[in-house]
C-alpha cells in the first residue's frame, strides 16, 4: 500500500526531493506550513512527514524547534540534501533578459552574490517553487525564480544558471518524523538520540548538566536553547548525541543530567546518516 509524506511547501520543493530521497516511489502530500506538516501526520492524513531541521548557512530552522517537542511525533531518521540553486526562466528567456529574481528569503539570502553580481531586484516569497510554479504561470521573460532543478522540471522552466549559491556546502539536514516511535536498535551501527530538557534554577546548572557527557565520552553535536511560554526564565534545551540510551556511557551521561533537570524526553533513537 503506497504511503503518504507530508512536507511542507509545493510540489518541487527542496523538502520535496529529500521526502522522495526518503521514501522513493511513495505519494508526497504538500502541505502550507510546518504546523499543517505535523498536524498531516498527527491526525493520519500522512503517514510520515519529512521536515528540515538546519542548514549549513541559514542555522537552525526555528519553526520546527518550537513545534516538534510538543507534537507528539517521533523522529525515525535523519537525511542531508545538497542544496543546488538553479536560476529558472520561463521558455525562451536568458539570462540578459532578467531585471527581478522571486524566491523564498533564506534562498535569496543564500544567493546574495550572484543576485548582487547582476543587479537584480529580488521578491519575497513563501516557498522556492510556489516561486517556480508562479513565474511559469506569468509567463514573463524578465522574472525568474530561485529555486530547484526538480522544480524547474515539474513547472516546464528553462535551467538559466545553476549552483549559484554563495558556499558550495550549502547543505539542509532533514528529519523524519513518525506517529509512532521506532527506535533504533542498539548496537547496530551509527546512532543519534534527540532530547528536549529544562535545566533547575540553580547556579551553573548548564554547566553542571552537560559535564556528565564530557566526563564519559559522549559526544553532543547539537545544542540549542529557546524560550517556552514567552518567559525570559523559562528556557529550553534541544540537543543531538551519538550513541544509543543503552550505551552504558550515556545511561550515565542522562543519570548525571537528571540531578540538575526538572523536565527530560527523549524525541528519538534512529540511525545517523552516512551522508552530510
Amino acid at each position: 500500500m503506497t504511503k503518504k509524506i507530508a512536507f511542507q511547501g509545493e510540489p518541487g520543493a527542496f523538502s520535496h526531493a529529500a521526502a522522495s530521497n526518503v521514501f522513493p516511489g511513495e505519494e508526497a502530500l504538500g502541505c502550507v506550513t510546518f504546523e499543517e506538516t505535523l498536524n498531516a501526520v498527527q491526525s493520519g492524513k500522512a503517514d510520515y512527514a519529512v521536515v528540515p531541521v538546519e542548514n549549513s548557512l541559514y542555522g537552525r530552522i526555528t519553526d520546527i524547534h518550537h513545534l516538534l517537542p510538543e507534537s507528539g511525533l517521533h523522529i525515525i531518521g535523519e537525511t542531508y540534501l545538497r542544496v543546488e540553486m538553479t536560476l529558472l526562466g520561463v521558455p525562451g528567456a536568458t539570462l540578459g533578459d532578467i531585471k527581478a529574481v522571486q524566491s523564498l528569503s533564506v534562498a535569496l539570502g543564500q544567493c546574495r552574490k550572484f543576485i548582487s553580481e547582476n543587479g537584480f531586484r529580488t521578491i519575497n516569497a513563501v516557498d522556492t517553487a510556489g516561486s517556480a510554479r508562479e513565474v511559469s504561470e506569468k509567463g514573463d521573460k524578465s522574472v525568474a525564480a530561485i529555486a530547484s532543478r526538480f522544480a524547474g522540471e515539474i513547472y516546464g522552466l528553462n535551467i538559466l544558471a545553476s549552483n549559484i549559491e554563495d558556499a558550495a556546502h550549502n547543505t539542509t539536514r532533514f528529519l523524519v518524523l513518525s506517529p509512532t516511535p521506532k527506535e533504533a536498535p542498539a548496537n547496530s551501527g551509527k546512532v543519534k538520540t534527540t532530547f528536549v530538557f529544562r535545566v533547575r534554577n540553580v547556579p551553573a546548572a548548564l554547566y553542571k548538566a552537560m559535564g556528565g557527557f564530557a566526563t564519559n565520552g559522549v559526544n553532543m553535536t547539537k545544542l540549542e536553547s529557546y524560550m517556552v511560554g514567552g518567559a525570559f526564565t523559562a528556557t529550553q534545551f534541544y540537543a543531538d548525541i551519538e550513541g544509543h540510551p543503552s550505551d552504558v556511557s550515556v545511561q550515565h551521561a542522562f543519570e548525571e543530567l537528571g540531578f540538575f533537570t526538572d523536565q527530560f524526553r527523549i524525541l528519538g533513537v534512529y540511525p545517523a546518516s552516512d551522508t552530510k
